[in-house]
């Protein structure tokens, strides 16, 4: 069964389906958007493609010795081609008409057994998409050799370069993937809301291509798209306002990624520019960081930018004892907002609002949200 098409991204409206192994997504919110976007394995892409570069397979549309193989759409057969876009074209339809029973009696059987959340999705952006014509990109194919699933899938797709990625090409980083023949569409949706992204993940059974995962991104939020969240980023860095620079890069990147295991050439670069914008006394990699608050010290374990409606909240998770004092664990997340907003009071300029959730080892959660505004 295909583990990997079990991931529910926490993203409103961004559901990947029920059941995943993707575990190394989930350690950190930028990983888990991102996760090749850490330096070590940034470094480690980079030398595999020199090597690419020096053994003169700056492709990944031929076979080799690894057990992921990647095929773009101009490197396809035609009749494949035709197969994979008449598929995705057919779902995306489902989708603009709002019929998830159809789309069900399509899936993988893992997926068909359990689809309340692609359910969701669909009804959630049904007003968006309703009678919404999709464009499709390239497609991608992906091929997974082997009998057993693969701890770390990487594929590398398109034309490569000296220096990494080029305009055409991409590259999918997936965890404990079964082998398989998957295939990635993407499809542009302009519609009355804004522009959206919605990508199909398939899976081929027999000689039918099987939806196997879902992702439905708007790619602005109040009227912004990546491009001007990358300008306030730049802006902010100027101003000296760090923090608030490596958030919005955060956001920049997420609208110009349709999937959060997919980078490109722009996603690279955008990495590499917000380098320069991490703080230290963030969260990261697993590490706390430190909050005080009056006589207390909280250990926050995230800190990440949210999407809330048409407006951009900071999301602030810390560790917690225990939450089922809930009047307790409020007191907790007020005092943890105030004194974050008072140890980086540029946040003000930056957010509408800020969310504190209280996590308890065995996994518990409770949250609070308070406008800006409201936070003295």
């Amino acid at each position: 069964m295909c583990k990997f098409l079990r991931f529910l991204w926490f993203r409103g409206g961004v559901q990947f389906l029920p059941g995943v192994g993707m575990k190394g997504f989930q350690a950190n919110w930028f990983r888990n958007r991102y996760p090749a976007a850490d330096k070590s394995s940034t470094i480690q892409r980079r030398n595999l493609l020199v090597a690419y570069t020096a053994l003169a397979l700056v492709t990944c549309c031929a076979k080799n010795v690894f057990a992921e193989n990647c095929v773009t759409a101009n490197d396809m057969e035609p009749a494949t081609r035709t197969a994979l876009v008449s598929s995705g074209q057919r779902y995306f339809d489902f989708i603009a008409k709002g019929d998830p029973t159809s789309l069900r009696q399509n899936a993988i059987p893992s997926l068909a057994s359990d689809f309340s959340s692609i359910e969701t999705t669909v009804k959630d952006n049904q007003s968006a998409l309703a009678g919404a014509k999709g464009t499709a990109r390239p497609p991608f194919l992906l091929e997974a050799d082997g009998t057993e699933p693969l701890p770390r899938a990487e594929f590398y797709c398109g034309v490569f370069g000296r220096n990494g990625q080029t305009r055409d090409s991409a590259a999918f980083y997936l965890n404990d993937l079964p082998p398989g023949k998957y295939a990635v569409i993407i499809f542009d949706a302009p519609s009355s809301k804004g522009a959206y992204t919605v990508s199909l993940i398939l899976q081929q059974l027999a000689s039918d291509w099987k939806l196997g995962g879902l992702y439905i991104k708007a790619a602005q939020i109040g009227g912004h798209n990546s491009d001007w969240f990358l300008t306030q980023a730049r802006e902010f860095k100027t101003k000296g306002q760090t923090h608030n620079a490596w958030f919005y890069y955060l956001e920049a990147r997420s609208l110009i990624s349709p999937l959060p295991f997919m980078s490109t050439a722009t996603t690279d670069k955008l990495y590499d520019e917000s380098q320069k914008a991490q703080s230290a006394d963030l969260p990261a990699d697993g590490k706390t960081a430190d909050l005080s608050a009056g006589t207390s010290t909280y250990k926050l374990v995230d800190l990440f930018p949210e999407v809330v409606g048409n407006e951009l909240d900071l999301i602030v998770k810390y560790q917690a004892a225990d939450v089922s004092n809930t009047n307790q664990a409020y007191q907790n997340n007020i005092a943890v907002m105030k004194a974050l907003v008072a140890k980086y009071p540029e946040l003000r300029e930056a957010f509408a609002a800020v969310v504190a959730r209280a996590m308890d080892p065995s996994g518990r959660d409770y949250g609070t949200l308070l406008a800006m505004k409201d936070i003295k």
